[in-house]
């Protein structure tokens, strides 16, 4: 059975930031089981969960998964950045979210400081996250590595 991942609270849009997010985005619908958007995947822009869940996950790091909920923002470093997406993200029940456009959604943090302020929060709880999975992962690694050595020379 594959895991679902620890609910994200973190990435939760403000009243002020959905409603202007609503006036720039399209809706869009996706059927449990379907992707949004796929890790290496070209940034097309973020994503506002309207309705339903989204598992966000990185390949072979289950550690990373997350769980998002009504009111969620989804793809913003990629959206700020450029890049690729860096996580596959996968209704886990019927969902519609809002689709903007990273060059709108940029356009609307030049004009709207306090919103960008806002988001750039989003960024940096979001590195904190992904900063303590990988220390948790690596910690792991190196008690697998510890044991492994133990058992190697017979201790």
């Amino acid at each position: 059975m594959t895991s679902v991942g620890a609910q994200c609270v973190f990435l939760k849009a403000s009243p002020e930031l959905r409603g202007a997010l609503q006036l720039l985005g399209n809706k869009e619908r996706f059927s449990a089981g379907q992707v949004l958007f796929r890790e290496g995947q070209d940034a097309s822009g973020l994503f506002l969960l309207l309705k339903g869940k989204v598992r966000m996950s990185v390949y072979n790091l289950p550690k990373l998964d997350r769980l998002f909920s009504v009111g969620s923002v989804m793809g913003l470093p990629s959206t700020f950045t450029g890049r690729p997406y860096s996580l596959t993200a996968q209704a886990i029940t019927d969902a519609e979210v809002l689709h903007v456009a990273s060059e709108q959604f940029l356009q609307l943090m030049r004009g709207r400081p306090e919103l960008c302020s806002e988001t750039t929060g989003m960024l940096g709880r979001e590195v904190t996250f992904i900063q303590s999975a990988l220390a948790e992962r690596r910690k792991q690694g190196n008690s697998r590595k510890v044991v492994a050595h133990e058992v190697a020379v017979g201790q």
